[in-house]
């Protein structure tokens, strides 16, 4: 039950960052269009495609979409002042530092990204508030849920890392080198680790603990006696020879009952429901009329 929660909330904050993300890139992309609609952005002979050709292509794919997106994050902003729905920045916070030490090195966090996961993660608190206010859940059962799952309140020490894997402890003395001389880390990722699974990021590994998978405990013996902003000698691992860089060190914590038993009641209140989470319910209660109809569905 545990691990079949943590993938659901996992799948969660991967869903709503890129859906977010995207729907911010394309909402841009047509506002800027509207003052150099006329403008080429590609040419086939002698043939042209404008602006407003490609904003078009994209709307008619993509708009309905990103409508929906815009439409929800002003349904919950709207409802919350309604119902004076407060989401503290202690509870962020929570939730960040959860979200980093439990799925960093696999859930798409990149660091650069941290005020967008805060806003996306206060949006979210709040939606799930909002589904959640009438819920009346005993006290005995939301003391059950923490004592039976502690340790998922129970966060262990996290490091951001990023890494180059190269296959020769020669190309790794080679890599360190030019690091020292000035070259930056993110650069030479990208050229030369092996490992694409970070290389795209710029090596950026996110966060990792003593229990994942992928490292070794000798690697992230290393990594503990970093300091912020170094890199390691070369280390052996399975690949060949990987250098690591710490960003930062989160330290762990163990949240008491009281920190979280509101996350708890909506959590279980949640379940209950059986249905997504998702701010449509909220819709024509607002009186939400749209471009593709006030009563079409999701």
């Amino acid at each position: 039950m545990k691990k079949e929660r943590l993938k659901k909330d996992k799948l969660r904050f991967i869903i709503v960052g890129l859906i977010l993300l995207n729907g911010l890139t394309i909402a841009f992309f047509l506002a800027k269009g509207s003052s150099v609609n006329h403008e080429t952005v590609a040419t086939v002979g002698k043939e042209k495609i404008t602006r407003q050709e490609w904003l078009d292509e994209m709307e008619s794919r993509y708009g309905k979409e990103v409508l929906i997106e815009l439409i929800d994050q002003k349904v919950i902003e709207t409802a919350g002042k309604k119902y004076e729905v407060k989401i503290s920045d202690k509870a962020v916070e929570r939730e960040l530092t959860m979200f980093k030490t439990m799925y960093g090195s696999s859930g798409g966090y990149q660091a650069s990204d941290e005020n967008k996961w805060r806003q996306q993660i206060k949006s979210s608190l709040m939606l799930e508030e909002l589904l959640t206010r009438d819920a009346n859940i005993p006290e005995k059962e939301i003391k059950s849920y923490y004592e039976k799952n502690k340790s998922q309140f129970n966060l262990p020490d996290a490091y951001h890392i990023s890494q180059i894997i190269v296959k020769t402890k020669k190309e790794a003395d080679q890599t360190i080198k030019e690091l020292e001389q000035g070259s930056s880390f993110s650069v030479l990722a990208m050229e030369r680790s092996i490992d694409e699974f970070t290389a795209n990021f710029g090596g950026d590994a996110g966060y990792i603990n003593e229990d994942t998978e992928r490292y070794s405990k000798a690697l992230i013996d290393v990594v503990k006696n970093l300091k912020s902003g170094k890199w390691s000698q070369a280390i052996k691992v399975d690949d060949g020879y990987a250098i690591v860089m710490l960003h930062e060190q989160v330290r762990g914590k163990e949240y008491s009952y009281k920190e979280v038993k509101d996350q708890i009641r909506r959590q279980i209140a949640l379940e209950q429901m059986d249905s997504p989470v998702s701010a449509r319910p909220l819709w024509d209660e607002l009186d939400v009329e749209w471009f593709y109809g006030k009563t079409e569905a999701h």
